[in-house]
């Protein structure tokens, strides 16, 4: 699978710029300057070719994790990155959640913002599956191919799976099932799991918004708390 690259640093033709203005300047003979030259342009060379030291954390799910409704610096990702910095951590987290996204849709999605640095990869999707009763077996599947798909592309990197609950709309047994998923497949691939990512969140309506599924600013510190609690022992 190809790789998307980041954007590349500070352009090479900025160095030789640089270079020529040196050059063109200072009360040194030519040689001199022509050598203050080449190694200032290849001082700015090594510099722009040296990776931030940061390791980064990607969580990939839906609106949950897109922070629907709020500021995209009041979802938990953020307040994440914000226990992070304080504990003076050296990780940035990435959040790559996308407002109506299925297991279907992110097992599609998630090649495109998987890169070769990402230490931690914390899987958040299934519920928009619950929801819309998509069939058991497909979210299973689909779920056992990201993680598959992580493991094969970045083998050193840890995954974490946040399980998740749906209303009882389903029936029981929809919902049984359903909820197994997640235990079900963190213990069979050795992953780590949040058992359930709104506990203390979910059902309560001063902590959720008008639809009563998203969590309000303080349904989401809730949240963080409790991927904190997973995630900080892997840090």
């Amino acid at each position: 699978m190809t790789k998307k690259t980041p954007c590349s640093p500070r352009p090479l033709m900025f160095c030789y710029f640089l270079a020529l203005l040196l050059v063109g300047c200072g009360g040194k003979t030519a040689g001199n300057k022509t050598q203050d030259a080449n190694a200032e342009v290849e001082s700015e060379t090594q510099a722009s070719e040296t990776p931030s030291s940061k390791k980064k954390i990607l969580f990939f799910g839906d609106s949950l994790t897109a922070g629907y409704g709020l500021e995209v610096s009041q979802a938990f990702p953020a307040l994440i990155q914000q226990r992070i910095d304080s504990l003076g951590l050296d990780y940035t987290v990435i959040n790559a959640g996308l407002s109506g996204e299925t297991t279907a849709s992110g097992k599609n999605r998630l090649e495109w913002v998987l890169e070769d640095d990402v230490d931690i990869v914390i899987i958040e999707l299934g519920a928009n599956d619950g929801l819309r009763g998509i069939p058991l077996t497909e979210t299973e599947a689909n779920l056992q191919t990201m993680v598959d798909h992580v493991q094969s592309e970045l083998p050193n990197a840890k995954i974490v799976l946040a399980g998740m609950m749906i209303p009882p709309n389903m029936g029981p047994e929809y919902t049984g099932k359903f909820e197994r998923i997640f235990p079900k497949l963190a213990t069979s691939e050795g992953i780590n799991l949040i058992p359930f990512l709104l506990e203390n969140v979910a059902g309560i309506p001063e902590l959720n918004q008008g639809d009563g599924i998203h969590p309000t600013v303080k349904g989401q510190k809730l949240v963080a708390d409790n991927v904190w609690e997973v995630l900080a022992p892997l840090l």
